[in-house]
């Protein structure tokens, strides 16, 4: 064997046992917290005030129908053995059934979960490009302290849109493009224009955010050497922040990012409502409202697993794009 070839051989293992490290690890992280989670979801339905076997029961339920609820709920088992009986639940598919309607939660969260799917990586989506896009423009357009003014402008105008409250956005959404123009639905999930309003609405201040960490992250790269060498060469201005400039910056993008992403499934929740959206957001608030505990559990639940799911594709991806991820054996949390 050449001594390139022996090069190459270590490379691939080291590669290999990098890789393998980082899955243990990620493994590791995902099983703490998913028990958080299922921890938590299930702490939190005991601590709302109530008696979730008189709301199952009804209103006007006589004492004997109540206690026939509880046992049926296995509320009057002990706490560890509820616990358990969640768990199990849990990876059995089985959350329970509604208060309120009286369907499995599996079944209504089935529902519901596209609908929730579908506008936050619309929203995601939306979020990345036109964070980046505007991010490297501006670090571009204000490179060696030109036009200060826009510089400035760009910092006050998102540090602004950023605190706008989002239901106040989607209500500003929706008398500019539904009442007034009339030419978006205000509500509902009617037809593919009605994914509009709300994934622009879950949008506004993530972009913000994120367009911000990118001009700083850009504005540091821009100065490198190369960067000095690609504009001395003549290159296209599209070209070097394409070819040169972003692959540089997105690994430290994507480890600021993580959690803004991460937490637009919050922002869905109230997104959703604001647009009568049939997703699990929308669907939690309704549940809250008439204390339908294994609905509360069963969506929560949902949510929390989707935003572990969003943090670990974004570590995996951080992994593949910046190798000293892998050679450090660390990744964001």
């Amino acid at each position: 064997m050449t001594g390139t070839q022996a090069a190459k051989t270590s490379m691939t293992a080291r590669g290999a046992s990098g890789w393998g490290r980082f899955l243990r690890q990620k493994a590791i992280e995902l099983a703490v917290a998913l028990a958080a989670l299922i921890l938590l979801t299930f702490v939190l339905v005991l601590l709302v005030p109530g008696d979730p076997a008189r709301i199952a029961a009804g209103i006007d339920a006589s004492p004997e129908q109540v206690e026939a609820a509880r046992i049926a709920l296995g509320l009057d088992q002990p706490i560890p053995v509820q616990f358990l009986q969640y768990v199990t639940g849990i990876f059995t598919g089985d959350l329970g059934q509604s208060f309120r309607t009286g369907q499995d939660v599996t079944t209504i969260i089935a529902v519901r979960l596209p609908y929730t799917l579908t506008i936050a990586l619309v929203a995601i989506a939306l979020t990345l490009v036109i964070s980046v896009a505007i991010g490297i423009g501006v670090a571009g357009l204000t490179r060696g302290n030109r036009n200060r003014w826009l510089d400035v402008g760009f910092s006050w105008v998102t540090a602004t849109l950023q605190t706008l409250p989002v239901y106040v956005f989607g209500a500003i959404l929706v008398i500019v493009f539904a009442v007034t123009l009339g030419v978006l639905p205000a509500a509902g999930a009617t037809s593919p224009a009605s994914y509009v309003l709300p994934a622009v609405a879950l949008t506004l201040a993530p972009t913000c955010s994120i367009s911000r960490i990118v001009r700083r992250e850009a504005s540091a790269v821009l100065e490198q050497d190369y960067m000095r060498t690609a504009r001395g060469w003549r290159i296209g201005r599209v070209k070097q922040h394409m070819k040169y400039a972003l692959p540089n910056l997105l690994a430290s993008t994507l480890t600021l990012s993580g959690l803004i992403l991460g937490n637009m499934l919050g922002g869905a929740v109230i997104v959703e409502r604001v647009f009568a959206w049939p997703g699990l957001g929308n669907g939690v608030v309704e549940a809250i409202l008439e204390r339908d505990y294994p609905l509360i559990r069963g969506i929560i639940l949902t949510i929390g697993v989707l935003a572990i799911i969003i943090n670990l594709t974004i570590d995996i991806v951080l992994a593949i794009v910046d190798p000293r991820v892998l050679r450090s054996g660390k990744a964001f949390a």
